[in-house]
């Protein structure tokens, strides 16, 4: 079977396709990525020249790039869109707002009408739980919630969610959308919380948290996310939505205490920053329809999972060192 994997060379969409060919060697992973800065092939390196890994430089919102890769490449059984901007500090700068409109909401919207007519086994929507908006004290986030994102970004991602779904409704086309808590794990931007206090600590830099570091975060290993998605592509039921957590809520000063006391850091390099606008109290995600429908649940420790993760970064700098701003 071909899969074609949108955004693979990122974060999460490239540990999904090392994922993929590891576990079914029968499946062809084509990989459609435009190379943002937040992306890069050399997440890909070790799979390069393997004969059932190809990839194609192009952009989802570009409707004639994308109808070309279905029309004359390929015949994809699943399609899974990792593609899309994800950093919301990003998202609230004028100069980068309107790439979340492109990516998040039109290159969805491409491939969803390119699927009327090429006709695929399921496509997969990945989302996040920041469409849920924030938590109180209490309660976790289930499928049937409003939806009330706080950011550009998470609006946007709200609104593929919505889109997409609304095609299944009134095309019959197999949809299924899936959304996460934050995940972390090896490949990560440093521009991200986990990945920037590891480097920022590794190279001696302060480590800014937001406000008072009171967030509290649902943390998900990636491959854990991985395991799940990987389950929701091939069992999840088309017109429905599947949440994945980790069940791993932690303050962000209490996994910026595990990271500097872990690599040996004075305390004195944490440094409390003016919070961001429209900042999120808690996440918490209950997995429990995936659960229950399919029995998957997360494996990863998070201190097992967050000490393996340091340990990449510490021995992978010449990966991430060129990424550092």
């Amino acid at each position: 079977m071909d899969i074609l994997v949108a955004g693979g060379a990122g974060f999460i969409g490239s540990n999904f396709i090392h994922y993929i060919l590891d576990k079914y060697p029968d499946y062809n992973v084509v990989c459609v990525d435009k190379l943002t800065y937040a992306s890069s092939l050399n997440n890909l390196k070790d799979i390069q020249g393997n004969e059932r890994f190809h990839f194609i430089n192009a952009d989802i919102c570009n409707q004639e790039e994308l109808t070309k890769i279905f029309k004359f490449y390929y015949s994809f059984g699943m399609v899974i869109n990792f593609a899309a901007e994800t950093h919301v500090d990003r998202s609230i700068v004028s100069e980068h707002s309107k790439s979340f409109i492109d990516s998040n909401i039109i290159g969805v919207y491409n491939f969803l009408e390119i699927i009327k007519k090429y006709k695929v086994r399921t496509f997969l929507q990945v989302s996040t739980d920041e469409v849920y908006g924030s938590l109180g004290e209490t309660g976790k986030f289930v499928e049937t919630m409003n939806l009330k994102p706080s950011s550009l970004y998470s609006s946007s991602k709200a609104s593929a969610d919505l889109i997409a779904l609304s095609y299944c409704n009134t095309f019959g086309l197999p949809v299924v959308v899936s959304r996460c808590s934050n995940n972390y794990g090896p490949f990560q931007h440093p521009e991200k919380f986990i990945p920037m206090m590891i480097t920022n600590a590794i190279l001696g830099k302060k480590l800014p948290i937001y406000g008072t570091g009171k967030n509290v975060r649902d943390w998900i290993h990636v491959l854990d996310h991985c395991r799940a998605l990987d389950t929701i592509l091939h069992y999840g039921r088309h017109g429905e939505v599947y949440n994945a957590g980790g069940n791993s809520e932690a303050q962000n000063n209490d996994v910026v205490e595990f990271i500097v006391t872990y690599l040996g850091v004075s305390k004195d390099m944490l440094e409390f920053v003016r919070d961001r606008p429209g900042h999120d109290l808690r996440y918490a995600m209950d997995y429990s329809k995936i659960n229950s429908e399919f029995g998957w649940k997360p494996l990863m420790n998070f201190e097992e999972g967050l000490i393996d993760t340091i340990e990449w970064y510490k021995d992978n700098r010449d990966w991430w060192k060129p990424l550092k701003t």
